[in-house]
């Protein structure tokens, strides 16, 4: 099966590399040239584990090019997976889809099936074939499907290549036969739907997992101020199995590219229909608050950060990438800064994104010992291994004032205890009953 992709961001790229993967022949289409440059060469634009090794193993059947005539015409599939960033209202921008589905219609000379990959708003997939079918050049079929995603940053390569589902939003038999085709050897369950059907299992299941981690956050919030262990509460919830132990970790909320454009997105929706989803617009307000939750909490220790040394431990919004979209470093490191503080950080993959934003304001460190040195005061904001595997007796050996608040509860209560460190986490007790004196 001949398929071509639009696009080579994280949704694009690891879905063309793995269509290849399983036989097919793919075509990548990005008007970004240096991008193009970059994939042509065999270097992945997005750090993601294990892509560029199935890049290198499917150099064979897959190709990169900027000319959309090249990769349109002769596709028996073509894929839009190109942006939809949100608005300042909180809607989706589908300028990008719409500028590719022009390109296919004006480009088409055969049939082809058309798959909206992006994520969309409900009723965007029939906007879309009404689009395709106005611009036509030549007398072709075209079949739109709505196919969305479900991969996350960090496992993206495993997460489609060993999926719980593939979602096909279909409204023919013969749009419903080539995508099984193309999918033939994934060996994973299809869900057959409508396209608008499609179009919202996709928000409804994106929203609901950041929902469950707001309320998690919530529960863990009490459990600071009630006496309880947060760490206790989840396990005894996740046991249950209509609840499940996934997304219940407290910390510092969600981030990323989808949790916080597809909650904004499917409230704006609501909204415009007359109608308001409470649950996602709580969702949305806890997970605002806490992202500055260690801000917060670090002013209880201090009067002023100002001419305080703050050492910052994980800078992208999870670990496993370096996207540092919606992540909570870009909320708390501005307030330290303003507040007078000398910040220091480490991130063993994100930093370089992180200096075209904070170029000359912060100081970048190459080990965690060279970020902690001297400092008065450590936050840690991502789960890296690196942070999670870390010598815990070395911030009372190596900081000024050994003082560790732990926005992703990387450390247990008793190890702190054990090595002197003054350690404030999410949804459990500190390691000191009395706060330190502020200063």
């Amino acid at each position: 099966m001949k398929v071509s992709v639009a696009g080579t961001g994280y949704v694009g790229l690891v879905t063309a590399v793995c269509l290849a993967e399983k036989g097919n022949k793919v075509t990548c289409v990005d008007i970004d040239e240096q991008k193009i440059k970059l994939l042509n060469s065999g270097i992945s634009p997005i750090f993601e584990p294990e892509l560029e090794e199935l890049m290198r193993n499917n150099r064979d059947r897959i190709n990169y090019v900027i000319d959309y005539k090249e990769a349109y015409s002769d596709a028996d599939v073509i894929i839009i997976a190109v942006g939809t960033p949100e608005k300042k209202d909180g809607s989706a921008n589908l300028q990008y889809i719409y500028e590719v589905a022009k390109e296919v219609a004006n480009t088409l000379i055969k049939d082809c099936v058309v798959v909206i990959k992006s994520t969309v708003p409900i009723g965007t997939n029939d906007k879309i074939e009404k689009l395709i079918k106005e611009n036509l050049k030549y007398d072709v079929n075209v079949d739109v499907v709505s196919n969305p995603e479900f991969l996350a940053q960090g496992t993206a390569v495993k997460d489609t290549l060993h999926a719980t589902r593939i979602v096909l939003g279909v409204e023919s038999e013969n749009a419903e036969k080539i995508m099984r085709e193309v999918y033939s050897e994934f060996n994973i369950p299809f869900v057959i739907a409508d396209r608008k059907s499609a179009e919202m299992i996709k928000y409804a299941a994106n929203d609901f997992l950041a929902l469950k981690i707001s309320y998690i956050n919530e529960i863990a919030n009490l459990c600071e101020i009630v006496g309880a262990n947060i760490e206790d509460v989840t396990k005894g919830m996740g046991l249950d199995p209509r609840i499940g132990e996934q997304f219940l970790n407290a910390g510092i909320g969600y981030g990323g590219s989808c949790f916080p454009k597809d909650t904004k997105a499917l409230h704006w929706l609501a909204r415009y229909n007359d109608y308001e989803i409470k649950t996602i617009k709580a969702t949305i307000e806890v997970n605002e608050n806490q992202k500055i939750k260690l801000v917060k909490k670090a002013r209880k220790y201090f009067n002023s950060f100002n001419g305080l040394n703050v050492a910052v431990l994980g800078l992208t919004f999870k670990p496993g990438t370096d996207d540092l979209r919606e992540a909570p470093s870009l909320d708390n490191i501005p307030i330290l800064l303003n507040d007078g503080a000398k910040v220091n950080v480490w991130d063993p993959v994100g930093m370089e994104n992180f200096k075209k934003v904070f170029s000359n304001n912060v100081a970048y460190s190459e080990s965690i010992e060279e970020a902690i040195t001297n400092a008065d005061l450590c936050l840690i904001f991502t789960e890296w291994p690196e942070i999670k595997d870390f010598d815990i007796d070395k911030y009372k050996k190596l900081m000024k004032r050994p003082l560790v608040i732990d926005g992703r509860n990387c450390y247990s209560i008793r190890d702190a205890q054990k090595s002197g460190i003054i350690y404030d986490s999410i949804g459990r007790k500190t390691t000191e009953k009395e706060i330190l004196m502020k200063v």
